[in-house]
Formats: C-alpha cells, structure tokens, sequence
C-alpha cells in the first residue's frame, strides 16, 4: 500500500500562490523547517494577495485556501446571504410595527402594505450581502476585501464612470425599444398606468435610486465577484465559475416565464467573461445599476410599483433585444478597456499601494 497521501482537490495550481510564512535572509530555516534556535519568529500576515499578474478569477489563490479555509468561506457566505437578508426583514417589520403602520394582507407577496416601503425594505435585504461577502473573504480567504471588487483591490471610480456612461444611455434605448415594440403589437395597452403625482413619483425615485446601487452591487458581488474567484481558487478556467454562478444568478430571481431565466442567464454570462476581461465588476455593476434604475423609474412613473415581477417574468420581446444588447455593451466596455489601459491584472506592488491612472 502506499504512503503517498492523496491529492488536494482545493489546492491551487501549482505555481499560482506564494508560500508563508518565506525563510529571511541571512538565516536558512533549519532541517526540520523553521527557524534556528533563538531566531525571532517571522511575523505571518493577517491576509495576503495573490501573486503579481494574477487575473481577476485568481484572486483567492494567495496561499492561504486550505481545505478548512474554503468550507469555511462557503458556508459563511452561503449561511450569511440567508440569514442577514431575513434579519434585515424582521428589522424593518419591527421598525413598522413599532411605528403603528399597517402590514400587507398574508395572502400576497408583500410584507408591508406601502408598496414603496416594501420595496426599499427588499432592496436593503439583498444590499446585506456586500458585507457578508467582504468578510468571509478576509476571515477565511485571508486576503484583502477588496480583492473581490478588482485586481487593484479597491473599486477604480474613473472607470466605473466610463462604464456608466456607455451603460445608461444603451439601457434607456433597449427599454425605449421595447416600449415601441410592446405599443406595435398591443398597442395602448402595453403602457397603461396610473401616474402616482409629482410628489410620490418624485419620492419613490429618490429612495429607490438612492437604494438600487447597493443592491446591484451585492448581487454582483456574489455572483459575478465571490463565485467566480472561488472556484477560480483551485480551477484554471474561470469559466465553471462564470456559468455557477450565471445559473445562480437566473435562479435566485425566482422561476417566471422561461424566456426570464433564458435572459437572465445569457446576460450573465456576458457579465461574467467581462469582468474577468475588465479585471473587475465596475463594468456589471454599471450596467446592472443602469438597468434596474430605467426598469423602477418607468415601474414608479406607470404607478405598478404594488405589482410583484421581476426580470425572470420577462418576455420573449426582452429576450430578443437582449440577445443584442447584452454583447454589444460588452464588446464595447472590452474595446474601452483596451484603449484606456485598465489592467486585467494585479499589479506586481500590494493592492493597497497600487495608483495606476490608466486603471481608475
């Protein structure tokens, strides 16, 4: 029988992650590994990067993620995105109770009988996961949180700028189009509504845009951000991360029509390969924040806001545009990001000393 223990199936490809804590110089560790006798220990520290030139699904391979360590960070956001996001609920019902306002009838999706309120409360509950994310990766990933954001370990504010600036006027014209699209075939049926009043109009898009950035964010976060890098730990490709979590992505919206989760899907696909093009989650972010900041102005302008359906209720009209919009804007965010210089890589300097104009 042999003594050869078997492989580790978490473990990093070889070459990919740096060993700690590194022999000083000037004294070579003994035979049995550490350091002579009498030699000051060499301080471990608390987290560390990935090795200069690593991609951005590659972040977490810092030499940190045993076994241990990655079921631990599994868990923890797993655990986390469901319990946080419930915790916020109960908060804010607490809150409303508190304050003599009344609930939704128990035979609807609602949980508050204000629609607007309900669904700040909702935009709140998935925002919880930003932090459950950055704190599992710097609790047992031991790297820097904001690894999860971009190869420079922060988020690079001049091209999210760039990004949005491609993503909002795209966005307005794919719903334009299939706005027209809708009034051609249904005519004016497919834009009926109930125009809430300047001032509850004026209110609703306040605390929802103020809102949605947040909860964009968290979902790409997870899904785009944490997935990906995650199993990019101890696979080559980013690819198994990018379809995981693609799939998660369509599924957590909830199952409508199929023509939704199609949607859903394609788009995160796209989303995914850009951000690891990019080296970053600017770009998704972008372009999920522009998406859903045109789809609650138009929901809150037509008076629908009480209206439960998300994206996974989308139809097959959407999903044409889509097939469309969804690679156009990527393509082009690719081409930007060439031109501009953002790195797709980490730097061979710490993240936190990183200052690459080109890469803002």
């Amino acid at each position: 029988m042999s003594d050869t223990p078997p492989p580790d199936v978490w473990a990093a490809p070889a070459g990919s992650a740096p060993q700690w804590p590194a022999p000083a110089q000037g004294w070579p560790p003994t035979a049995h590994g550490g350091p002579p006798f009498g030699a000051p220990a060499v301080p471990q520290p608390r987290t560390q990067t990935a090795p200069a030139a690593s991609a951005y699904h590659e972040q977490a391979r810092n030499g940190r993620q045993k076994t241990p360590q990655r079921i631990g960070e599994f868990l923890l956001v797993l655990v986390g995105n469901l319990i946080v996001p419930l915790l916020v609920i109960a908060f804010g019902a607490l809150v409303w109770y508190v304050l003599g306002l009344d609930f939704a009838p128990q035979d609807g999706e609602r949980i508050l009988q204000d629609p607007l309120a309900d669904e700040a409360l909702a935009l709140l509950s998935i925002a919880a996961g930003i932090p459950v994310v950055l704190l599992a990766v710097r609790w047992c990933g031991s790297r820097p949180a904001g690894t999860v954001v971009s190869v420079l370990g922060r988020i690079r504010w001049g091209w999210l700028a760039r990004c949005s600036a491609v993503a909002f006027p795209l966005i307005v014209l794919q719903m334009g189009g299939l706005a027209l699209w809708g009034y051609l075939s249904d005519g004016q049926e497919s834009l009926a509504g109930d125009f809430p009043g300047w001032s509850r109009f004026a209110l609703g898009l306040v605390v929802l845009w103020a809102l949605i950035p947040f909860q964009a964010a968290a979902e790409e976060f997870v899904f785009r951000g944490w997935i990906t890098q995650f199993f990019g730990g101890f696979l080559t490709s980013p690819w198994p991360g990018i379809v995981i979590g693609s799939a998660l992505f369509a599924v957590a919206h909830g199952f409508g029509e199929v023509s939704g989760f199609a949607l859903l899907f394609y788009s995160a696909l796209w989303w995914g390969w850009l951000t690891v093009r990019t080296g970053g989650l600017e770009a998704a972010i972008a372009v999920h924040v522009a998406n859903n900041v045109t789809a609650y102005g138009i929901t809150v302008a037509l008076g629908q806001l009480a209206e439960s359906g998300n994206a996974a209720d989308a139809s097959w009209q959407a999903l044409v545009l889509e097939l469309v919009a969804a690679p156009a804007y990527c393509l082009l965010i690719a081409r930007l990001a060439t031109t501009h210089g953002v790195r797709r890589l980490s730097p061979a300097e710490p993240a936190d000393r990183a200052d690459q104009p080109a890469a803002a």
